[in-house]
């Protein structure tokens, strides 16, 4: 099966990346037929600045590398060294309803925001269908916030098949309902938009910091707690098995528990966790040109994989004469 998911290089890597998306992407490699990308055009809706966007850029390679992606199991590349998918997706473009995006969620949401309309903003989720449809993808991890844009991009591709006959695989959405919202500080869902994260990589002050400022109700130490209703569990238990979060759960329930001491715990076991991976990324980004190798033959890999289903659109479109 062929698993397609890609990450924006818009801001600093946070739990949500990790758990909503990266940690399942690398232990699809020993299984799935995994492609990912870095979807930096995706990113230029939110980056106008080409130097962070190019340092964004190398960042989050080096980010997935360190964390375990292995190029020689799977195909990683960044998305504008595949300029096929724009291509592709000026021809589907040509087959998605205007009605079809202005029903979009995201768009709406993120105009609501404050974030300036434009054409980018608005026709995100046919690059994000070409993105998909490319590679023949047939299964797609998505947060719940983005499972709108994997059934657009199903409407595409079945519009494009009945005009065009059979060319595109259709995708299916999956959603983790276990990790598919990790939330942020404040409870919403953990995202760079929302002020609300928790950085992967940064110094253990800035670290311990955004931990302690986790918002917690005001029961006392020695009250019993709700484990469910508690945003320091819910992140918290993203890093234990089973039998951990039942321990857990009962030093909840049991009272005598402050917030201020599960913090802390959690605070020393994100430290922990990723440190290892923290000295593998400065390896990484001390190579620049070793790091942009590996990518230029993650694009190859891509556009090999890519071209076959370019031939097919280009010559029922007419494109090719």
């Amino acid at each position: 099966m062929r698993i397609l998911s890609g990450i924006q290089p818009s801001g600093s890597l946070h739990l949500g990346n990790y758990f909503g998306m990266m940690k399942k992407m690398i232990e699809y490699q020993e299984q799935e037929d995994l492609f990912c990308f870095i979807a930096n055009y995706h990113a230029m809706t939110s980056v106008s600045d080409g130097k962070v966007l190019a340092r964004g850029t190398l960042e989050a390679a080096a980010n997935f590398l360190a964390l375990g992606m292995d190029p020689e199991r799977s195909t990683f590349w960044v998305q504008s060294d595949v300029q096929e998918v724009q291509e592709l997706t000026w021809a589907l473009s040509n087959f998605t309803p205007m009605g079809l995006l202005e029903r979009c969620h995201s768009y709406k949401d993120k105009v609501a925001k404050g974030i300036a309309a434009n054409h980018g903003l608005f026709a995100y989720p046919v690059l994000m269908t070409a993105d998909i449809l490319l590679f023949q993808s047939d299964r797609v991890p998505v947060g719940k916030d983005q499972k709108q844009h994997v059934e657009v991009a199903r409407d595409i591709a079945l519009k494009f098949n009945n005009h065009y006959g059979e060319i595109f695989t259709i995708p299916e959405a999956e959603i983790d309902d276990e990790v598919a919202t990790v939330p942020g500080i404040d409870g919403q869902k953990m995202s760079k938009s929302y002020g609300n994260t928790i950085d992967l990589f940064q110094d253990e002050k800035a670290l311990r910091k955004q931990i302690m400022r986790i918002v917690t109700d005001s029961t006392p130490v020695e009250e019993p707690k709700d484990p469910d209703k508690c945003n320091v569990f819910q992140i918290y238990r993203l890093f234990l098995d089973k039998d951990r979060q039942q321990a857990l759960r009962r030093r909840y329930e049991a009272g005598g528990m402050g917030y201020g001491e599960v913090k802390q715990e959690l605070f020393e076991t994100v430290r922990d966790f990723f440190a290892p991976y923290a000295e593998r990324r400065r390896e990484l980004l001390a190579d620049l040109d070793g790091l942009r190798a590996v990518l230029a033959r993650g694009a190859e890999k891509a556009r090999d994989a890519g071209a076959p289903t370019l031939r097919k659109v280009r010559k029922k479109t007419g494109l090719a004469y």
